[in-house]
């Protein structure tokens, strides 16, 4: 299994995965009947929520040509060139529990979060 981080560019990876997050993404992806060798999920910053900025994810079949590629645990993830800028340096986490299942991004360039944790401020 790769552990190799991409670059944002400012010499820190674009983004961490725990072992735990990719191995619940790959089974998803899996699910939805995509090759894990060339399909991954994107991770991406979008203007929304009542902080300003907001988190997104999906699958992708491949990277666009200026993604970051991160590779760890068998997971590909995709970020693109305007969200590096808000997520470099973040960790990727799958978390379950009482309160729901579900994938967290810890992001150290935040400053800010809304009251139920869905939208940011860098």
């Amino acid at each position: 299994m790769s552990t190799e981080t991409a670059d944002t560019g400012g010499g820190g990876p674009a983004v961490t995965v725990t072992e735990e997050a990719a191995s619940e993404a790959i089974r998803l992806i899996e699910s939805e009947g995509l090759d894990t060798d060339e399909a991954g999920l994107r991770l991406f910053v979008q203007q929304g929520g009542c902080a300003g900025l907001s988190y997104g994810m999906r699958f992708d079949h491949e990277p666009e040509s200026d993604d970051a590629v991160v590779e760890q645990h068998g997971l590909r993830v995709f970020v693109d060139p305007a969200s590096q800028n808000y997520v470099g340096g973040s960790t990727l986490r799958y978390e379950g529990g009482l309160q729901g299942a579900g994938f967290h991004v810890e992001n150290p360039n935040v400053v800010s979060e809304c009251g139920c944790g869905e939208s940011f401020r860098t």
